[in-house]
């Protein structure tokens, strides 16, 4: 095969607790990750070269542009002298905590997988991608995982979501280094585990709103209200559970039916997106 497509899904964190700061300079979390059907699509083929284009122009062309570290790291670990051109179309948002950018190369790494035939299995590309960042392991195998460590320690947990996922960006670009650069860290002595929190209680929203919580929240309702704003619309609107997701700045509601649409993009400014996941 010398031609692969494939969709690359965003994700919303059910909750999001900061333990501590570690010696490496991330800290230690724990949280359960939910893949979400919002999608960009990536297409690669095998090129003489190692091409990168995007319909974005506000994705890095550079060494941080994350497909193309998945694309060294590949190429390193298995000693493939080769070229790949790879078109993204991105339709997640860029800085909105929806796990873009690990998605994609999350996708990069599935991709050449398949183009160059290694066989590698989801263990190792999850190896792989913990050289790339903290998200992207998840992306690897999908579904609804409870992360712990900086994210990249992922189990997978059978917990179905019962509800439309309405999800708000505010077209605020925030960057996740700065978030946990400005973050007070809170005490989670003796809490029960946020996995076992939400397997037995993703069903009843109002134990959900008491002991689900996301630790970043704070610093950036602080330094951006308007973020604070969409959590507190969705809940005018109806939304039986609403929470930023990751380091924002989107927001998702989590809502037993959704009417009309119309009423729901109409609460929110022209400049927001609004994406409604079945």
């Amino acid at each position: 095969m010398d031609r692969v497509k494939l969709l690359s899904p965003g994700k919303i964190n059910i909750g999001l607790r900061v333990w501590r700061k570690r010696e490496d300079g991330y800290h230690d979390i724990e949280t359960v990750f939910h893949e979400v059907k919002l999608f960009d699509e990536i297409e690669m083929e095998i090129s003489d070269e190692i091409e990168f284009e995007t319909n974005s122009n506000e994705i890095p062309r550079g060494f941080e542009n994350l497909c193309l570290k998945a694309v060294r790291i590949f190429f390193e670990s298995f000693g493939i002298h080769s070229g790949v051109r790879i078109y993204l179309k991105k339709r997640i948002p860029v800085g909105a905590g929806l796990g873009g950018g690990s998605s994609n190369s999350a996708a990069v790494l599935k991709g050449l997988n398949i183009l160059f035939g290694v066989g590698a299995d989801d263990d190792l590309l999850s190896e792989l991608g913990s050289l790339i960042g903290s998200d992207v392991p998840f992306f690897i195998k999908g579904g609804t995982a409870y992360a712990t460590g900086r994210g990249e320690i992922i189990e997978p947990i059978e917990v179905k979501v019962p509800y439309k996922i309405v999800i708000v960006y505010p077209n605020v670009k925030v960057s996740t280094s700065w978030v946990y650069g400005n973050l007070n860290l809170r005490s989670h002595d003796g809490e029960e585990s946020l996995k076992k929190i939400v397997v037995e209680n993703i069903d009843k929203p109002d134990k959900l709103r008491e002991l689900v919580k996301n630790d970043l929240e704070d610093v950036v309702f602080r330094y951006h209200p308007i973020v604070a704003d969409v959590k507190e619309k969705l809940y005018e609107i109806g939304a039986v559970f609403s929470l930023m997701s990751g380091s924002g700045s989107a927001v998702f509601g989590f809502f037993e039916k959704v009417g009309e649409k119309e009423k729901i993009l109409n609460a929110f400014s022209s400049k927001f997106s609004c994406y409604f996941i079945e």
